[in-house]
Parts: structure tokens; sequence; C-alpha cells
């Protein structure tokens, strides 16, 4: 079973490498075509690893599938995965409002934002692992845990529901308060580089700033999203891998959507629901046992609901506009 950790670890940090190092090696503003055609390769990734993931646990490659105390076949591990990725995917859609402002906030250019991201992806694929390990070991030590993913879920549903996006103050963070009590800050970017000169000694630059800004805020998510999961699959291989591939595709979504997110006003609601329901899920996971494709078809409905309630209010919106007023 170490074989695959290492061996899918190995994968994204030499896909992370050549998008930093080849592909993206000179930062340039990304357009929204290139944006929807990484978005595109990503998902397509991730599909291509679910394929891999149901030859691997309907085999039972070097274990996997055993280990966690009865066999998990192929169609079942695929389907979990999948899942998964669903969700975390819907999910990483509230986190590009906040991305966005904090982007704005620091005055990011748009030519260095996929760096800065992508760097920030590095520090979650790590940050995340820690995490799904403690929920994992918490979950396996103590079953009543599972009560508290769940109503963790429902509260974060609640706040999602009432929290704004426009109150992000990244001075209030404390790795940044830290960084400028201790450390001087140039006022200026230095290209993508996070430290520089100034007056003969070195600085950090707002680029290592606004880093802190994305990593804390993703651990933040991360601690709303990793139980969503948890009432999906207790496996911490699929549980990792379907975070990873939700993440790395991130920046390209983050890029694709964040100046048509508004038209997309009632998806917030329908993550709403989706939280709600995998919460009420895991708290009763004890007692109902829900297959998994039946939390699957649940989950698309809901998100399917929220996209076409945005595009027909957007549709409106356009009409309205559009609409000569008539002075009486």
């Amino acid at each position: 079973m170490i074989v695959v950790w290492v061996g899918f670890v190995a994968l994204v940090v030499v896909l992370l490498v050549l998008d930093l190092v080849v592909v993206h090696r000179k930062p340039h503003a990304i357009s929204a075509a290139e944006a929807f055609a990484w978005t595109g390769f990503w998902i397509a990734l991730a599909l291509v690893f679910n394929a891999g993931v149901y030859v691997f646990y309907e085999h039972h490659w070097f274990g996997i599938g055993l280990e966690i105390g009865h066999p998990v076949g192929g169609r079942q591990a695929a389907l979990e995965f999948f899942t998964g990725y669903v969700i975390e995917k819907s999910l990483s859609l509230d986190n590009i409002f906040v991305i966005a402002m904090i982007l704005a906030y620091f005055r990011v250019p748009r030519a260095f934002q996929h760096r800065l991201l992508c760097w920030g992806i590095f520090g979650a694929i790590v940050l995340r692992g820690a995490m799904i390990a403690a929920g994992v070991a918490l979950i396996e030590r103590f079953s009543w845990m599972v009560y508290v993913f769940g109503a963790l879920l429902i509260v974060t549903a609640a706040k999602m529901a009432v929290v704004r996006h426009d109150n992000v103050e990244p001075e209030r963070n404390l790795l940044v308060r830290l960084t400028r009590r201790f450390y001087p800050v140039s006022p200026e970017y230095d290209g993508t580089r996070f430290f520089t000169r100034l007056n003969g000694q070195w600085a950090a630059t707002p680029m290592l700033l606004a880093l802190f800004v994305v990593e804390t805020s993703d651990v933040l998510f991360a601690v709303d999203s990793i139980p969503a999961i948890f009432a999906v699959t207790r496996d911490p291989f699929i549980v990792y891998t379907s975070n990873v591939f939700a993440i790395l595709g991130l920046r390209s979504l983050y890029f694709a959507l964040a100046a048509v997110m508004e038209k997309f006003r009632y998806i917030k609601a329908s993550l709403v629901f989706v939280l709600v329901f995998v919460g009420a899920k895991m708290i009763l996971s004890h007692h109902i046992k829900l297959p998994v494709t039946f939390s699957l078809a649940v989950i698309a409905i809901i998100l399917l609901f929220g996209l076409l309630a945005s595009l027909i209010g957007a549709r409106r919106d356009t009409a309205h506009l559009r609409s000569p007023t008539t002075n009486h």
C-alpha cells in the first residue's frame, strides 16, 4: 500500500513541477480560453485517475482496498472517489470568491497570480494530508466523532448561508501580522519573488503575505470541506486523492470563473443544501446506510438546480437590461 501512496505523491509533485517550471515558466496573465482549457485538462486527468482507482481496487494491487477491515471493490471505490471529487470541486467554488478578494486586496498582478496559486497548492497538499490523517485517526478511535463532523457540516452550511465574502481582512491574519512585526516588508513586488533586497537587507514582498493568507484561508475551507468526504468514505487514500485532484484544478477554475461568478448567484445556496445533506448523512451513518450512488444522485440534482436557477436568473437580468424603458 505504501507503494501506491508514494506513487501518487510523486505523480502530483511531477505535475506541479511541470506546471510551474515548464508550462508556465514565464509568468503571464491567464486568458479565459487558456483557463477553460486547463480546467478541462485537470477534470479529464481526475477522470483518468478515477479509472485507475477502479482497476487498482478491483484487483487489490499492492494490497489496496484490503486494509480497512473489509474488501472494497473497484466499482465501490470508483464511485466513492468520484462522489468525493464532485463534493470537493463544488465546495471549492465558494473558495474562489475568497481567493479573488485576497488577490485584489494585495493587488497581485495578473501575470503573477498563477505562480502564487501554484505555490499555494503545494502547501495545501501537505496541510490537507495532515488534516485528513488526523480526521481518520479520530473517527477510528472515537466513533462518536462522526456526529461532531456531521454537526460541523451543518453549522458550516448555516454560516455559508449568512456570511458575506466582502469582509476579508488579510491584515488581521496572524501570519501577516507576525511577518510585519519581525521582518521588513517591501511595499513593491519584485517579480514573483517572495523575498527581495530593501535598503541593503532582505525583506518579504507582498507576494509572501498574499501566499500566507491564501494558505490559511484554504485551511479554514478544508476544516469545513474534508468532513464532507468522510460522509462518503473512510478510506484515507480515496479521501486524500479526491481532495488533491479537486484543488489541483482550483487555479484554472479560478481564472475561468472568477470574473463571472456573480452570474452563478444560486450556486452558493445549492452548496448550503449539499452540506446539510452530507452532514445529516454523516450523523445518521450509524443507523442508516445510504448507497454511494444515491448520495451522488442527490448531490448532482442539488447542484443542477442551483446551476439552472443561476442561468435563468442571469438570462432574466440580461433581458431586463436590454428592455427599453418607457416614461409615462
